[in-house]
């Protein structure tokens, strides 16, 4: 799934390897998904993006959007996956995007649960991404302590803390995966509610946040996440389906893994606390 690390990682790929590249055809969905978000009909992508050419790219949340010249933009959010192909390698059969270059080297966009994934002019309407692109991110520095109390003191105080940092994107790129890392590194459950956090465990776990997910960014994303040529990131998480039998690095302890608001959370039930 693509969050901050992930987006971040993608987009600086994009920008070196796809960069100043001529799109010379596109195919429409060879497998229609369902779950597949977009804006338009996916029908007509292939008219909107062929002969464009790849100027930039910026990651920010869960977003990656690859700007193309006569403003047309082609975003792919959380959920949808990108991988650079060399012209040897045959097309896959299912896909809900492909972009062949000039050059013959292609990217397949396939989606396996959800995602989005959006080709258009101008500006996409979509409340995520624009909120996204109007949030300062964990990664800069203007993301500070103040910022991020405000954030806390917006919700209730019987919020738990993966409710709080990982649903409604008050902090757009954070979902449940990079959330078991930042709460392990900051010694808190993620069952852990609002109102028993001092202002000390704020400061430990908004610098947890800024630690972790600086690392996670600097090494490429999360080794559960692939990058633009099918490659792990190099971030080795602590807590996640890669480390479910391992031994806590902290104690020595057993790893538990339970299902929470809709998805797996990861925890020592001796090193975090409620």
């Amino acid at each position: 799934m693509i969050e901050i690390p992930e987006s971040k990682n993608l987009s600086r790929q994009v920008n070196e390897t796809l960069a100043g590249k001529i799109i010379a055809e596109v195919f429409p969905p060879s497998s229609p998904h369902k779950f597949m978000f977009h804006s338009g009909d996916p029908a007509s992508y292939p008219a909107l993006l062929r002969g464009r050419k790849i100027l930039s790219s910026t990651g920010h949340g869960m977003f990656v959007d690859i700007h193309c010249d006569e403003d047309t933009h082609l975003t792919i959010s959380d959920g949808t996956n990108i991988r650079y192909s060399l012209p040897s390698e045959p097309y896959p059969k299912k896909y809900q995007l492909l972009v062949v270059f000039e050059d013959d080297t292609f990217i397949p966009f396939t989606i396996s649960m959800y995602g989005g994934l959006w080709a258009y002019r101008g500006t996409l309407e979509n409340s995520y991404h624009y909120g996204s692109l109007q949030s300062i991110s964990p990664l800069e520095d203007a993301f500070d302590e103040t910022l991020f109390n405000n954030i806390i003191e917006g919700v209730t105080k019987d919020i738990t803390l993966k409710a709080l940092l990982a649903t409604e994107q008050r902090i757009p790129g954070i979902g449940n995966g990079v959330l078991q890392d930042i709460l392990f590194n900051a010694g808190m459950h993620p069952k852990k509610k609002k109102y028993t956090l001092t202002d000390f465990l704020k400061g430990e776990l908004f610098h947890s946040l800024k630690t972790t997910l600086s690392c996670m960014t600097d090494k490429g994303g999360r080794d559960t996440e692939k990058d633009l040529f099918g490659n792990l990131g190099g971030y080795r998480t602590i807590l996640s389906r890669n480390t479910l039998n391992d031994p806590c690095p902290n104690c020595g302890g057993k790893i538990m893994k339970e299902q929470y608001m809709g998805g797996a959370i990861y925890f020592c039930p001796d090193c975090q606390v409620y």
